[in-house]
């Protein structure tokens, strides 16, 4: 295997590290497209329509480009994903409340039950916390992937979608590629391994 390249071995928090450099728009745009959809999530989830879950992930970002300079990692006082989220949860409660002030509901087919805002405001709470700990997950390998994608060999990257992710016979995805049903394998392993690397770089950069 080729010898990878430095910036794929990132170190202990250093993406958020090069988000204090307000001009590194790179960093920036990574962690928008590795972490709107996980904010956009949990915010649906908790019962807010397209809008509000959009306004709640612009308010989230926000709140970290003026608090990211000041973020100090320590697994004393608590990670980064716990920070993330306890914002997350404050962004949704005020959205609820915004739109109960005009008379809106949170949602078009859904209402949140009465003691909604209590819930996900407190971090207690296991509902939105089990919600986000799932979702952090599924972040945390789709990223991986985009980054193995890019530097894997095509063809078991393919197969691996074929085979793990849409879930088709490994006798299929052999005759679809043209390979036998050992390569399929090996394309798995290669490609299972590498993800799990590749998670646990990133979860040395968010920890």
């Amino acid at each position: 295997m080729a010898e990878e390249k430095p910036e794929l071995i990132p170190t202990r928090a250093s993406l958020l590290n090069r988000l204090k450099d307000w001009q590194d728009q790179a960093t920036w745009q990574e962690f928008f497209d590795i972490y709107w959809k996980l904010i956009y999530g949990v915010a649906r989830k908790a019962g807010l329509d397209d809008a509000g879950a959009q306004d709640v992930v612009q308010e989230v970002l926000l709140h970290v480009a003026r608090k990211i300079p000041a973020f100090r990692y320590d697994p004393a006082t608590g990670s980064f994903k716990g920070w993330l989220l306890t914002k997350t949860r404050w962004c949704i409660v005020t959205q609820f409340r915004q739109r109960a002030r005009h008379g809106r509901s949170a949602s078009a087919t859904t209402s949140p039950p009465p003691d909604a805002l209590e819930e996900i405001s407190d971090p207690s709470a296991a509902s939105l916390g089990e919600a986000w700990e799932r979702d952090w997950q599924q972040t945390l390998l789709e990223a991986a992937l985009e980054r193995v994608k890019k530097r894997a060999n095509g063809l078991h990257v393919q197969i691996f979608d074929f085979y793990v992710r849409k879930e088709i016979p490994a006798d299929e995805v052999a005759a679809r590629f043209n390979v036998n049903v050992d390569q399929v394998y090996l394309a798995k392993h290669r490609i299972t391994a590498e993800l799990k690397k590749e998670i646990e770089r990133l979860e040395r950069e968010v920890t």
